[in-house]
Formats: structure tokens, C-alpha cells, sequence
């Protein structure tokens, strides 16, 4: 035997079978170069799982939050709790009452200024809320390691 018997030439059928069969894998091969090299698209993909996760992270931080403040209050006695009670009613008599000076001494510009980052800040509680997380996080750490 020859080594041409051992492979027949292809008939046009078969050679055009395998044209399209290099095609697709071509095209494939380049789809996932392109899928490799789109940068921006792949920075918004991660900046969303990031951004999933952080929102994760938020929120178990704000359970486990609610639960610790729970068992605190459980613990804490009765002449306790009405302290924190009066406590907290001082506290927002007095915010109250710096607002009503706020509003009655300080410029419109900087109350609109102020305004706008107040809203600012409630468009993005969550990640505010996780820079707080992370900064109280830090805090205690460089505060245990003086110790």
C-alpha cells in the first residue's frame, strides 16, 4: 500500500465541510481574542461583582449589626436602658437645635452646598456605610497592636 491509498483525496463535498468546520473554529478563536482585549468591558464586569460584593458585605455587616445590638439590649439593666433612653432624647433636642441655628445663621450658598452632599450621601449609603465599616476596622486594628 501506498501511503496516497491510505488517504483518499477529498471530494469537493468534504473539503468544503472542512473549510466551514475551520471557519467556525476561526471565528471562535478570534471572538474570545476579542472577549480578552475588552478591557472596558471586562473593568465593568468586575467593578460589578465588586460592587455586588460589597453590597453583600454591607448588608450581612448591618444583620450582624442588628443582632449584636439586640443581645446587647437584652443584657443591659432596666436603670441602663432609661439612661440611654434620656440620653437620646437630649441628643436630638440638641441636633434639632443646631439645625435651627444652622438654618437661621448660616449663608444659603453653604446650606445648598451642604444639601447637595447630604443627598449625595443617602444615594450612596452603601458604600458609605462600607468606608465606615473599614475605617472602624482600621482604627481597631492600629488600636489593638499599640496595646
Amino acid at each position: 500500500m501506498t501511503p496516497a491509498d491510505q488517504h483518499p483525496t477529498p471530494t469537493p463535498a468534504e473539503l468544503r465541510e472542512q473549510i466551514e468546520h475551520t471557519r467556525h473554529e476561526l471565528g471562535e478563536t478570534v471572538q474570545a481574542l476579542a472577549d480578552r482585549t475588552d478591557v472596558k468591558a471586562r473593568a465593568q464586569q468586575k467593578a460589578g461583582e465588586l460592587r455586588e460584593q460589597a453590597v453583600a458585605r454591607a448588608a450581612e455587616s448591618k444583620a450582624q449589626g442588628a443582632r449584636v445590638t439586640s443581645q446587647v439590649q437584652g443584657k443591659l439593666p432596666e436603670p441602663v436602658k432609661e439612661k440611654a433612653v434620656q440620653a437620646t432624647g437630649r441628643a436630638r433636642a440638641a441636633a434639632a437645635h443646631a439645625g435651627q441655628m444652622w438654618e437661621e445663621k448660616a449663608p444659603a450658598s453653604l446650606q445648598d452646598k451642604t444639601a447637595q452632599y447630604v443627598q449625595r450621601a443617602r444615594e450612596n449609603r452603601t458604600v458609605l456605610f462600607v468606608a465606615a465599616a473599614g475605617v472602624t476596622v482600621l482604627w481597631l486594628v492600629a488600636r489593638r497592636r499599640k496595646s
